[in-house]
């Protein structure tokens, strides 16, 4: 079966999307990433109206990629700081890899905002699409895609016309 004769309606990345697609989502996550926990925070530092942030927070803890973890200054109410939870900090990847590709066709003329290295040795870190087996790494030339065990065929319908 060809891609043009699969049906989309189960892709994963299509699923993803649907998650983290959104710009404001992304960067709320990529605040996370860097240390932001709390609801002012991410509204002053993404720049992101009360309602529109809430909104993305409740989908992020709702699917599992942040989680609430209670916190009281003196004097204030008890409220919540966003943590990444396992699922959360897999994305870190996407997020890397986003930079990295932004970094290469859409850079600063003065330079990168962010610069990630590896706390070890201070090397540069970047994402690499790479073979289990040790190939390393591989362009999209290199690579055959073939239908999964949930691959369905296309049924044509008012998309088709």
């Amino acid at each position: 079966m060809k891609w043009l004769e699969m049906s989309t309606e189960n892709c994963t990345v299509q699923r993803t999307l649907d998650l983290v697609g959104e710009k404001w989502t992304l960067l709320i996550l990529r605040d996370a990433f860097n240390g932001v926990r709390r609801f002012d925070d991410f509204r002053h530092h993404v720049g992101l109206s009360e309602a529109v942030l809430a909104g993305r927070l409740r989908k992020l803890v709702a699917a599992e990629i942040l989680h609430t973890v209670p916190y009281q200054e003196q004097g204030s109410r008890t409220r919540h700081e966003y943590r990444l939870t396992r699922k959360g900090r897999d994305l870190w990847p996407i997020l890397v890899a986003l930079r990295q590709w932004g970094e290469t066709y859409v850079a600063d003329p003065e330079g990168p905002v962010l610069d990630i290295r590896h706390s070890a040795c201070g090397a540069p870190v970047h994402v690499v699409v790479e073979c289990s087996g040790e190939h390393g790494a591989l362009t999209p030339v290199e690579v055959t895609v073939l239908p999964g065990p949930a691959a369905r065929r296309h049924t044509c319908d008012d998309r088709c016309r």
